[in-house]
Parts: structure tokens; C-alpha cells; sequence
């Protein structure tokens, strides 16, 4: 099968032109193929090298935690990817404090498999809910400023709660569901970053109408400089440690603890569905489905040709995207004329708006010069 799409298409994945970065080289191989070969595949550990990796992690922990009520902290979304997190360090006897970010668009489902998780591990769960006015201006802000990355609103405020709920906590584990074996390939000139504040409160300043009274964020110093060397906050992958499949851990979940699936990637928020499956491909020609399928095409998961077969499907039924588009509105209290009338608006590039580059670039130089001075690299991931 070949693809119909009006852009050239890489030859082992599915990822194409629509990303405007992207490179091929004699053999029509994308960058995305060669980095994932070459650099992305070299932290990835399927293997017995990870289960090492793994239980040095656990051992680690648990020392670290001992007389603690929590040794680390979990977020919780009810994806797949959390909820089989949540699953293998319940296994691996981890005691962690689960948070759940309620950012008002859970699905029903979400919520039925937060409690099926949370009651088979016998977890605590604190859930974090979000004031509704202050992710109602930030949604409308990030609408009328025409990027892509709409879902920094709700991104940022799950990953600001679990860093301050872990300070608040003693807690210097984090751990995240992010991994390599479904998320290898990303193009990152679709997106920018959901942690930079700086664009975040711009672009809030410029397009919101109302002060935010409560909504969490984390400054740059925080992220990079606090939680990392002060409070010494790490953030583990456990995923990556070990084989992660999507559909074998799909199987596992709904075997295990009567986990249901979504459907479609992130299928647990209402939002995400929206914005990946129509704000997305109508406005900027992105297909969020282009780097999934290729991220389990490299990691094996999933054939080309399978993909390719996946990709002509429709992204959404007319008379569900109909109900999704009418619920969307009403709760962001504005007609389908007036989201017409943003839509149609130009689009922006989130560095339209200012970011935390400069201070980027000023901290890279200061980890080079650190760098030459210790003799070694440093390397934080907080």
C-alpha cells in the first residue's frame, strides 16, 4: 500500500514533509530513523541490561525513602502508559504517593480506570483539580494565539502539580510514563515546550482576560537549577527499562484489573482528542498519528504497512466529532461561530511569543564551562 498524502513520506517510517524539519537521506530514510538508530535507541533498555538498570533504580528508591510515608511520586492520567507504570512499581514494591491532575477534561472512562489502578495497587491518590476559570482563560488565550501546542495549558499544570506536590511531600523521585518504545519519534518544530512558563504567561498576558488566581506553573531557575541540584529531584523512566509494548500492556491492564482501552492514544482527555484529532490536522496539517506509528514502527511494534493502512482511516466520525465539538464549546463558553472565527484566524509559531530560549542558551554555556572545569559531563534530567 502507498500512502495518498500530498507529501513525501519516509521509506521504513510514516513520518512526512508535513514536518517542516524533516530530511531524507539516498535511500529516502528520515532523520527521525537515523536519530532513533544512532542516538534515542542508545537509551533504551528492552533487555536484561535494563532489568539491572531497574532494580538499581528500586533498590535506590527504597533506601532513600525508608521512615518516608512515599518514596516517590506518580501522575496519574489513566492512559496507557501511567496506568502500566503505576502496575510495574506496584509490582516492584514501591510505595508511591499517586497524583491525578484534574484539568476538567477527564473522560468517564479515565476516571473508572484511575480507581480500578489505584484500588488494585491499594495506592494513596491525591487529586489536584484545577480552577476551571483560570484553564478557561489560558484554553481561550491559546485558541486566539493561533500555535500549535494547545495542550500547554493543561500539560503544564499536571507537571507543575506533581513537582510541587514531591517538595511538599520530601519526595526527590519522580516518575514518568514518558518512553521510547511509543514516543521515539517526535518532530520537535511542531511543538514547543510545555514546561516554558515564560511562553506560557505571554501568551496568556497578550490573549487572556482575566488575572490567574491558583493556576500552578514552574518557573526556568526551578526547573532547571531547584529541583534538580538543590532539592536534588530526579525523574526516572521506568518504562524504558524494560519491554514495553502498547498492546501487551493494553492486554496486561485489562486482564490484571479490568482496565479498558480508549481507542486512540491519549483518548483520555477529551481535549487531547479534540485538539490532536481535529484543531491539529485543520489548522497547521499536523497528524499526531505520523510519530506515533512511527515511534512502533522503529521500537518494532508495528509494520509500515500497517501503519499506512491505519493512516487512511478517518481521524474522526463525523457525528462524534459533531457531539465532541458542541461539548467543547459549551464548556468553554463560546458559539461555533466564534470558534470558527478563531480558527480561521492566522497561525502563530510559539516563538511568535517570548520563551525561555536566552535562558536556555545562557544555561548551556554555564553546564560547558562547569564541563571543562570538573573534568566530566553533567547530565540532570529533573
Amino acid at each position: 500500500m502507498t500512502s495518498t498524502s500530498p507529501h513525501r513520506v519516509c521509506t521504513r517510517c510514516v513520518m512526512d514533509t508535513s514536518d517542516p524539519e524533516i530530511s531524507f537521506d539516498a535511500d529516502g530514510v528520515c532523520n527521525h530513523c537515523i536519530e532513533f538508530d544512532t542516538v534515542t535507541r542508545k537509551q533504551w533498555f528492552p533487555d536484561e541490561r535494563g532489568e539491572k538498570l531497574w532494580q538499581a533504580e528500586i533498590e535506590r528508591i527504597k533506601r532513600e525513602g525508608q521512615g518516608k510515608p512515599y518514596d516517590s511520586i506518580l501522575g496519574l492520567s489513566g492512559g496507557v502508559d501511567s496506568s502500566y507504570l503505576a502496575l510495574k512499581v506496584h509490582e516492584a514494591g514501591l510505595r508511591p504517593l499517586v497524583v491525578h491532575v484534574d484539568a476538567g477534561w477527564n473522560s468517564e472512562l479515565a476516571v473508572a480506570n484511575i480507581e480500578k489502578i489505584v484500588k488494585h495497587c491499594n495506592f494513596d491518590l491525591h487529586t489536584h483539580v484545577i480552577n476551571w476559570e483560570d484553564m478557561r482563560d489560558l484554553h481561550l488565550a491559546y485558541l486566539k494565539s493561533g500555535v500549535a501546542n494547545q495542550d500547554v495549558p493543561q500539560d503544564h499544570a499536571f507537571f507543575a502539580s506533581m513537582y510541587h506536590f514531591a517538595v511538599g511531600n520530601g519526595i526527590n523521585t519522580i516518575f514518568s510514563g514518558g518512553n521510547t518504545a511509543t514516543e521515539g519519534v517526535f518532530p520537535t518544530a511542531w511543538h514547543g515546550s510545555a514546561m516554558d512558563a515564560i511562553n506560557l504567561k505571554a501568551i496568556h498576558k497578550r490573549f487572556g482576560s482575566r488575572k490567574l488566581k491558583s493556576y500552578p506553573t514552574i518557573g526556568f531557575f526551578e526547573y532547571y537549577f531547584y529541583f534538580p541540584f538543590i532539592r536534588k529531584m530526579r525523574t526516572v523512566r521506568p518504562l524504558n527499562y524494560m519491554p514495553f509494548d502498547k498492546q501487551s500492556a493494553i492486554d496486561e491492564l485489562e486482564q490484571k484489573i479490568g482496565w479498558r482501552s480508549y481507542g486512540r492514544k491519549h483518548g483520555e482527555s477529551l481535549f487531547t482528542k479534540l485538539f490532536q484529532n481535529y484543531y491539529l490536522p485543520r489548522k497547521f496539517g499536523y497528524d499526531k498519528r505520523l510519530p506515533h506509528y512511527s515511534s512502533l514502527i522503529v521500537s518494532g511494534q508495528m509494520t509500515r504497512e500497517a501503519a499506512l493502512a491505519a493512516l487512511a482511516e478517518p481521524l474522526y466520525d463525523p457525528v462524534e466529532l459533531e457531539t465532541d465539538l458542541n461539548y467543547f464549546c459549551k464548556k468553554l463558553r463560546i458559539t461555533r461561530d466564534e470558534l470558527e472565527k478563531i480558527l480561521a484566524q492566522p497561525s502563530h509559531h510559539h516563538t511568535d511569543f517570548p520563551t525561555w530560549q536566552r535562558h536556555q542558551k545562557l544555561a548551556k554555556s554555564a553546564q560547558k564551562l562547569l564541563e571543562r572545569v570538573r573534568g566530566r559531563r553533567i547530565s540532570v534530567y529533573s
